[in-house]
């Protein structure tokens, strides 16, 4: 696999133990990534005995290989949301999501956290009318964005809208501090602890190591949520992989930039160690449906070096982003019938403020504090219309690919989660599902969800 520029300069530290006794507590959170740091951070700071279980080792997931992004600029996404839930809700989005870079730079140290400005560019007269839609719906929810011209990148550039003094992360040094704080406020971390099997109705864990965890509300903040549970959303979340590379550059950039027109490009610097780093990210296609993904990190490569005019290629790599079918992700109860189970997941590209938005939800629920939030993000919130024609998408994906991949690709081995043959991954030397974005290391083991269980390689 690639190497993420994040995971190479996290923090040293002591490894969490793996859990090796039976306990209980009164939140069970599984995931060790920014959204389970976080509910676990909120929850003990409310004085709730938290537990927090991680199959590998914290932030090495998505939140390790995201872009480090802390914004409430999701790339073009205001109009849509106004369109779609009205002022209000658009605008209940768009504080949440503040919240979140507030609370980002009220606890950052040193170098986790610097102030940038958030910048869409548009590079051809369709973008630039995008970004007067966005600007629009800026100003009718009071977003204090600014129209104009003004970009760094060494790119024909049409027009811009920037938000001021918005936040980018090293979000795995971020997300190690966050979880010492979260330990220093009473919760109990474990890494190397697989989660084997739920009872949800005795509201049990169980461990590949044969532990039981007793809980009274469970918190789920994997990547993909586990498969079987009561009301699971499983075809509600589509799954795309996107690409990132980095090198050395002389001087750091004084915004954070996302294209509004095709190829989409995300471009950043960050400061580490007296080092500047250029990433540049794109080239995202659904997961597991590409064997050949060295061409992506070769196509990003070339733009480093044509483009920014910048030395080859240092780190490289990519990660899994879920999306809802209508932009919110979802957190909150997962069913009605069961109101101490919580889901988080489908942040869209957007997960490290939505990570801890969500987290603010989930925990605002369980403490039952008011939280003007929890219905916009509620699990169960999308209508019919739209999650049928998600699932038909998914649906379609799935018939095709568990057929033809079982003709077609005879040699892969199959998927753990739902019997799809997997598709080798060239560049990050892992096999994929193209069904529902499980993934595996080469040797077999669980690198992501849905799937809990190794690849047979026999």
């Amino acid at each position: 696999m690639k190497h993420s520029l994040w995971l190479q300069t996290a923090y040293k530290r002591n490894a969490y133990p793996p859990l090796d006794k039976d306990v209980s507590c009164d939140v069970c959170i599984v995931g060790g990534g920014l959204s389970g740091l976080a509910n676990a951070y909120f929850l003990a700071k409310e004085g709730k005995d938290v537990i927090l279980l991680e199959k590998d080792e914290i932030l090495c997931g998505a939140t390790g290989h995201s872009t480090g992004k802390l914004t409430v600029q999701h790339d073009v996404v205001y109009a849509d949301l106004i369109k779609q839930f009205g002022r209000e809700n658009a605008k209940l989005y768009y504080e949440a999501n503040r919240q979140a870079v507030l609370f980002g730079e009220s606890i950052a140290e040193g170098d986790e956290l610097r102030n940038a400005d958030s910048i869409l560019f548009s590079q051809s007269k369709y973008g630039t009318e995008k970004l007067q839609d966005e600007m629009k719906a800026y100003e009718e929810i009071g977003i204090p964005g600014e129209l104009g011209r003004n970009s760094e990148l060494p790119l024909k550039t049409e027009a811009t809208l920037t938000i001021k003094r918005e936040a980018q992360l090293h979000p795995v040094r971020f997300g190690q501090h966050l979880a010492k704080l979260a330990v220093q406020a009473g919760a109990r971390i474990y890494e190397k602890t697989d989660v084997r099997l739920m009872d949800l109705k005795k509201r049990v864990v169980y461990t590949s190591s044969e532990h039981e965890i007793q809980f009274s509300n469970l918190s789920l903040c994997t990547h993909y949520p586990i498969e079987a549970l009561r009301g699971l959303q499983i075809l509600k979340l589509s799954v795309n992989r996107s690409y990132i590379v980095s090198c050395y550059a002389n001087m750091p950039l004084q915004g954070q930039y996302i294209s509004v027109d095709n190829p989409k490009r995300s471009v950043r610097t960050v400061y580490i160690d007296g080092k500047t780093h250029f990433l540049l990210a794109g080239e995202s296609h659904v997961a597991g449906t590409e064997k050949a993904t060295q061409i992506h990190y070769e196509t990003l490569s070339f733009e480093l070096r044509n483009t920014y005019q910048l030395e080859a290629l240092k780190y490289g790599w990519s990660a899994q982003d879920p999306s809802t079918p209508d932009l919110i992700p979802y957190a909150g109860i997962i069913s009605s019938s069961m109101p101490y189970v919580y889901i988080n997941t489908g942040f869209r590209k957007w997960g490290l403020s939505n990570a801890i938005a969500s987290a603010r939800i989930i925990t605002d629920q369980i403490v039952g504090r008011e939280n003007k939030a929890i219905s916009l993000y509620a699990p169960d919130r999308t209508g019919f219309g739209s999650f049928l024609l998600q699932a038909l998408r998914n649906t379609g994906l799935v018939v095709k690919e568990f057929t033809g991949g079982h003709i077609t690709r005879t040699d892969s081995p199959i998927c753990t989660h739902m019997g799809c043959r997997t598709r080798w991954n060239e560049a990050d030397q892992t096999w994929d599902c193209p069904c529902h974005g499980s993934r595996f290391r080469t040797d077999g083991s669980v690198l992501e969800g849905p799937a809990t269980k190794p690849l047979d390689l026999n």
